[in-house]
């Protein structure tokens, strides 16, 4: 079982690498936020491997870090998510933003994905919640933020200013994270109106 390849990038396709290990270049398949965090053709590089063995093919996949193939495999997991699927989602969203997206069952978001329709996204963060703490990347007190708004139990004054930030155009992660940050300096009681003003400070800082 191959974990991880190091060598030297040989060519780039639309969705895969070959890596060149001592001789012998592997066809590795990337998300595009992954292929675009190698280095040049001839430099060298690190990728995290997951091996899928079916019966017409063996297939590689490749990661930008541990996290990163950790929820490759906890998104396949979700009926109706393949491995190309999966890719998708990991295309247009760091492990940071699936975390998020998934305490804050925002399906919005999982729905960016190349070919990911409503009730995909509502599967994957349906499906997923609860798993998310293990694979990290979001501070404690921003998780605990986004569990209490994804299961609305988060009060008015945080909700109303997470909703207000999202309306102004940051995505739920973004307005969620920086309202946790405020809430942590300023406390829960904090108005909504402080909470909007300190929250866009946090975002353009």
């Amino acid at each position: 079982m191959i974990g991880k390849l190091k060598g030297l990038v040989d060519h780039f396709g639309d969705d895969w690498v070959l890596i060149d290990c001592g001789g012998v270049c592997y066809e590795v398949f990337c998300s595009s936020r992954t292929l675009q965090a190698l280095p040049r053709v001839g430099e060298a590089a690190v990728v995290f491997i997951e091996t899928i063995v079916r019966e017409d093919l063996i297939r590689l996949y490749g990661f930008a870090s541990e996290t990163e193939k950790n929820w490759f495999n906890l998104l396949t997991t979700v009926q109706g998510v393949g491995s190309r699927v999966a890719l998708a989602i990991l295309s247009v969203m760091t492990p940071s933003e699936l975390s998020s997206a998934v305490a804050l069952q925002d399906k919005a978001m999982i729905g960016r994905a190349n070919g990911v329709g409503p009730k995909l996204a509502l599967r994957v963060v349906t499906e997923l919640k609860g798993k998310v703490p293990a694979m990290g990347a979001v501070d404690a007190g921003t998780l605990g933020l986004q569990a209490a708004l994804g299961d609305g139990v988060a009060s008015g004054n945080i909700a109303d200013a997470v909703s207000a930030l999202s309306n102004l155009g940051y995505s739920s992660a973004q307005a969620s994270a920086a309202v946790a940050r405020v809430v942590a300096r300023e406390g829960e009681d904090t108005a909504t109106e402080k909470l909007i003003r300190l929250g866009l400070r946090e975002l353009s800082s």
